[in-house]
């Protein structure tokens, strides 16, 4: 069977984009890096991918509020692809930077554009950048790139990562639905009675919600970074712990990968 072709989108700003391709190609995709303003021009080369993911960086400079921009190029000059893409039965991973654009674009929460919108990513409660490793846990069995994980550890690196929404009872519907697929949470043998404070939880996101995916399960967005975490390496303790040769991130990538198995 042949290897699935995943477009990785690149913009001015982004800084992920190599690291995702390479994680990508470890799983077994054919990962190709493609600046967005190729795809505007060239909006038929979705049509031989069966992965768009949009990587962490700061594209355009985070100017207005992150991911703001290139969101509005989707919706402005490309309003249908990946409303189409993810209508074809493919996936949408979004990484950071990728989330903050996935969320503005209306694709993971329905109707979730303007003033109108039911949820957002917003400045973390710390008031500063974050930049740390994170405990995780799956809480849906919904997203097709957490298919078989329960728990991961990866780093994150963000200043607008905090979850909310526009009201409890939104809260909930994402919740029942099973979109709130990911959370922060304490680390091993913290006692947790329901809490995850800061550290923990880097950025206040109600719930502590950490990735979301779409109504399908098949569009995902995350803030921590799975690409910087694919082998035992890149772990802050790999030379004082006996770790796994693969890291916690690839099973992301992996499950992308099997999804067109």
């Amino acid at each position: 069977m042949s290897k699935p072709h995943a477009l990785v989108l690149r913009a001015p700003g982004t800084n992920c984009d190599q690291e995702t391709c390479h994680a990508l190609r470890l799983a077994g995709a054919e990962p190709e890096a493609v600046h967005m303003n190729r795809l505007i021009a060239e909006p038929a080369l979705a049509k031989s991918a069966q992965i768009l993911c949009i990587p962490g960086g700061f594209s355009f400079g985070d100017d207005i509020a992150a991911g703001r921009i290139l969101a509005s190029r989707f919706r402005q000059q490309l309003p249908d692809l990946l409303n189409q893409f993810r209508d074809d039965g493919k996936l949408i991973l979004g990484i950071c930077n990728g989330f903050q654009v996935l969320i503005q674009t209306g694709l993971l929460v329905d109707d979730n554009v303007g003033a109108a919108a039911k949820a957002t990513l917003t400045l973390n409660n710390s008031g500063k950048f974050e930049d740390r490793w994170v405990y995780l846990k799956v809480a849906s069995d919904k997203c097709a790139f957490l298919s078989g994980v329960e728990e991961m550890y990866l780093p994150i690196a963000h200043a607008e990562g905090k979850f909310v929404a526009k009201s409890d009872s939104i809260l909930d519907q994402l919740d029942s639905a099973g979109q709130l697929a990911l959370r922060y949470r304490r680390a091993p043998n913290c006692e947790t009675n329901g809490r995850v404070p800061y550290p923990e939880n880097p950025n206040g996101s109600d719930r502590h919600v950490a990735g979301i995916c779409d109504a399908t399960g098949r569009v995902f967005g995350l803030m921590p970074h799975p690409e910087r975490f694919v082998t035992r390496t890149q772990h802050p303790r790999w030379t004082r712990e006996e770790l796994a040769e693969t890291g916690d991130g690839m099973a992301i990538f992996t499950n992308a990968v099997g999804y067109f198995a």
